[in-house]
């Protein structure tokens, strides 16, 4: 059986997410894209049979299995319901919505529906997240004490643009942050207490930089760091300190296009990297084998509620109303 995906607007990212890792299967493909804007340019731009103008064509379609949204995150709660709703299946880009207030309703509309809602953390599903989490679970590092989580990019202010705009769900800990948010929750159960956090903001009032420290249980201290100030370096990186020794792995989020893991144990330096094809291959096939088996899947249910709870408090904690953003 051939899974038929739908595009929930024409995004840039739906290019390395969805489109190139469908092509290198042949058990599911883009069968439909609906774009407020040109849809029908970005349907024979990349090869996709069904051009929409209105997202309500494209969740009637019947012949889709799978919407994937890429919408602004302001979107995300209202047109992942409808989806769910529609009877489809959705694959939602980060962050999930805009509050956990929202991811709620989301998750209520799925169980409501029967249908599953699926975060796009797609890092989370590639061969060296699954590396770390097994590092940590088998105490090879004894007790862990302390951690520091940081992704960076630079995103030049650009007035009205999605990621700089706080009414459409951008800044700093949104695009960026909500990464290193949910690596450190996956790692360490239970819900982190934000300790302090701190940003500076761009003249839109969105974060463009953004600092927390959390406490999870068990006294695992923690840093989170996003950055997308202009020239700052691109790094996603993850660094463990524990009674055993200490754990560095840099490019966690894009593994593929070069990474390095360094394992020092009693003093002992340990340098490797983990076997795997692009991050978005890994999700796709996630996904797809999670829906045909009705296996959950780890960023799916109250995961998704849970980091939203988390980026809420670490907003709270810096000094943000965001009550007149959504």
């Amino acid at each position: 059986m051939t899974t038929k995906i739908g595009l929930l607007g024409g995004a840039g990212i739906a290019g390395a997410a969805v489109l190139l890792p469908v092509r290198r299967r042949d058990d599911v493909v883009v069968a439909a894209v609906a774009s407020r804007s040109a849809s029908q340019e970005y349907a024979s731009r990349h090869g996709i049979p069904t051009a929409y103008s209105r997202y309500e064509e494209l969740l009637a379609d019947p012949s889709l299995d799978l919407i994937y949204n890429a919408l602004p995150p302001s979107m995300h709660a209202q047109w992942t319901i409808a989806a769910l709703e529609a009877g489809k299946d959705v694959l939602c880009e980060k962050p999930f919505t805009m509050n956990a207030a929202e991811a709620r309703r989301v998750i209520e509309a799925a169980s409501s529906t029967g249908k599953r809602v699926i975060e796009a953390f797609h890092d989370h599903y590639h061969p060296l997240s699954a590396w770390i989490r097994q590092v940590v679970a088998d105490g090879v590092l004894g007790p862990i004490r302390s951690a520091s989580a940081v992704f960076d990019g630079s995103n030049p202010y650009l007035p009205g643009t999605l990621r700089h705009e706080p009414d459409l769900g951008g800044g700093a800990l949104m695009d960026l942050g909500c990464y290193p948010v949910h690596w450190l929750r996956s790692l360490f159960p239970g819900t982190p207490a934000v300790i302090s956090a701190a940003a500076d903001r761009n003249p839109s009032g969105a974060d463009i930089s953004m600092r927390a420290e959390l406490v999870f249980p068990g006294d695992v201290t923690a840093v989170v760091s996003a950055s997308m100030v202009e020239g700052v370096t691109l790094k996603s990186d993850l660094v463990l300190v524990g009674d055993n020794g200490t754990l560095t792995v840099d490019n966690i989020v894009f593994p593929s296009a070069g990474h390095s893991i360094r394992l020092e144990l009693d003093g002992v330096p340990f340098v490797s990297t983990v076997a795997g094809n692009t991050t978005y291959d890994h999700q796709l096939a996630a996904v797809l084998d999670g829906l045909a088996s009705g296996t959950a899947l780890p960023t799916e249910g109250q995961d998704p509620v849970g980091n939203m709870a988390v980026i809420d408090a670490i907003y709270a904690a810096a000094g943000f109303d965001r009550s007149a953003w959504f």
